[in-house]
């Protein structure tokens, strides 16, 4: 019971956001509309339900007169129905795309914010795969709650409307057994009560193990998705590796989860499917087996025996609406679980930001980054960094040294922002713009213009400008083709790649750059002809760069040196170099 509690709780705190969101007029609209058409259809079944008794005692009597007459009302009531079944239809489709469109846009700003997306990766990632999480589960999320509540909400009143008939009904044709009469008051009811009542048990006892199964099961598909993306995007270093044999094994080992956990799901489905049919077949006959005696004891007519059958099977139906489901609860109650524990990730991801033993960065008048009891650590509390009293000043070109794994590019992470883990103050200049160049760039798959004017929007810059700069990093032949799409990430080649991060840098102009490793993939001329050309293009931006070959000594008047210290390292000032 607690779990049901807490299942139905994390299910309202999903889904009511959207009906008092900007569309909720359009949400609660659509929604009462579906509700409505469904106890439309309800009340049809009703009719319907009241028909059987006309119709079949027409047959019984060889009325024609009432036959046609039956025939004609049905048709109607038919036509009425087909409408209604086919706009609800529509109308929740309606409904589920726009809830759809407005859940999976609040996950993607929530995710995406202020490196949400960043942090909860640092933090182990408990949600994986979020794409999966703002696909499949958003998608059946909406789906699974509109079908589970619209039909749950029908049952309990199909029950309310039919067990007044039913009980009825019981009275009009009582219970005879071996010959004998039984005034039992609503046996028929009771009957259903029963029958419905044990087979959810037996359901419930036979499939809760699938909720567990199919969470299990999304987790390994996405795994195996999500390999099978990261094969495509790293094609060329497999392929020069002669990797191929080794992706496949490691491949088909994720594909073996896959299978393994289908397997259980086949046979968990199929203990569950055989005991559903048998039950759903053994309730075709079991309202005509108590209610059969009386209709040949002659106390019903045909009709008042068809009518009773009806009854009781959406009587029994309306009770019988978890077994029905089951399949889809299971699911439901997985696809409930792998959201919550998105949303979960995400708050803690945006608590990572804002608690109080984090790297604090803060805007200051100062003209300087400076670092005031900075103390950055790994993830698992590690200390990895210590740089008390450091400032990086406007103007000065430094270039940042030290042994591998040292914390340099922790150290721009933190001053970007992003890394939360450690303590200090990092104060940057209030205004100022920051911008960190890694060795491998990152440029969204779409045109060469929108890839440079990344992350502002595409147009930001004139043709002209972007050609210009294209040109000036040495790649004359993408400066004609800025209007082409492609993917350039995979397309160029690193160095290339590298030097299209230069020309962003020279679109944005920044007031500093930070530079962690961005040219190392250019020969050394190359890369001094770049260095040459941001200094000319940028003179007013400050430059921190991380590099280990000795030529950017020249392009640099300050030599940052990361330094064992105990169980950590230290910034210190090297010798200075020789600005060029």
């Amino acid at each position: 019971m607690n779990n049901i509690r807490s299942t139905l709780a994390t299910v309202w705190r999903i889904a009511a956001p959207y009906f008092s969101s900007e569309d909720k007029w359009a949400g609660r609209g659509l929604l009462a509309a579906v509700i409505a058409i469904e106890l439309a259809i309800v009340g049809i079944n009703v009719l319907i339900n009241q028909w059987n008794l006309r119709f079949y005692n027409a047959l019984q009597e060889r009325n024609w007169d009432n036959f046609v007459y039956e025939i004609i009302y049905f048709s109607v009531l038919a036509a009425i129905f087909i409408v209604l079944a086919v706009y609800q239809l529509y109308l929740n489709q309606w409904l589920q795309i726009r809830w759809r469109r407005w859940m999976t846009a609040q996950y993607l700003g929530e995710w995406l914010h202020h490196a949400n997306h960043y942090r909860m990766q640092l933090q182990g990632d408990a949600a994986d795969n979020p794409d999966q999480r703002m696909t499949d589960d958003v998608k059946l999320f909406v789906d699974r709650t509109l079908n589970i509540g619209v039909g749950l909400l029908s049952s309990i009143v199909t029950l309310g409307s039919f067990v007044a008939i039913l009980w009825g009904l019981s009275n009009a044709a009582p219970l005879h057994l071996f010959g004998q009469e039984y005034a039992i008051p609503g046996y028929l009811v009771w009957g259903a009560l029963i029958y419905s009542v044990l087979g959810t048990i037996l359901t419930h006892l036979i499939g809760w193990p699938l909720v567990g199964i199919d969470f299990k099961q999304q987790q390994y598909e996405a795994d195996f998705r999500f390999n099978l993306v990261r094969v495509r995007e790293n094609s060329e270093q497999i392929a020069l590796l002669h990797g191929e044999q080794a992706e496949r094994e490691r491949l088909l080992v994720r594909f073996g989860r896959v299978v393994d956990n289908w397997l259980a799901i086949m046979s968990r489905t199929k203990k569950i499917t055989a005991f559903t049919a048998s039950y759903n077949q053994a309730s075709v006959i079991f309202p005509y087996v108590l209610v059969a005696p009386a209709y040949f004891a002659e106390k019903i007519q045909l009709g008042g025996m068809m009518q009773t059958a009806s009854a009781f099977s959406s009587v029994q139906g309306a009770l019988s609406f978890f077994i029905g489901i089951y399949r889809q609860l299971a699911e439901w109650q997985a696809v409930v679980n792998r959201l919550d524990g998105f949303e979960a990730g995400i708050v803690a991801a945006r608590e990572l930001a804002t608690r109080d033993d984090r790297v604090h960065v803060v805007e200051t008048g100062a003209g300087a980054i400076d670092l005031k009891g900075l103390a950055i650590r790994l993830p698992n509390g590690t200390p990895l960094v210590n740089a008390d009293g450091f400032s990086l000043r406007k103007g000065e070109r430094t270039l940042v040294t030290g042994p591998s794994g040292s914390g340099k590019s922790t150290l721009f992470r933190a001053i970007a922002g992003i890394w939360p883990f450690g303590a200090g103050t990092i104060a940057i200049p209030a205004g100022a713009t920051l911008m960190m160049l890694p060795q491998r760039p990152y440029f969204p798959t779409g045109s060469l213009r929108a890839a440079v004017e990344y992350p502002a929007k595409e147009g930001t810059f004139t043709d002209s400008q972007i050609s210009n700069a294209i040109e000036a990093v040495g790649l004359p032949k993408l400066a004609s083709q800025i209007g082409e799409l492609g993917h350039w990430n995979r397309t160029l080649s690193l160095g290339e790649q590298q030097r299209l991060g230069l020309v962003r840098a020279l679109l944005h102009a920044p007031n500093y750059l930070f530079l962690d490793e961005a040219t190392a993939s250019l020969d050394e001329p190359s890369e001094a002809a770049l260095y040459r050309l941001v200094e000319q293009k940028l003179p007013q931006t400050t430059i921190v760069s991380i590099g280990h070959r000795s030529t950017l000594d020249a392009f640099h008047g300050r030599n940052v040196v990361f330094t064992r210290d105990g169980d950590r390292f230290a910034l210190s000032d090297g010798k200075r170099a020789a600005a060029s």
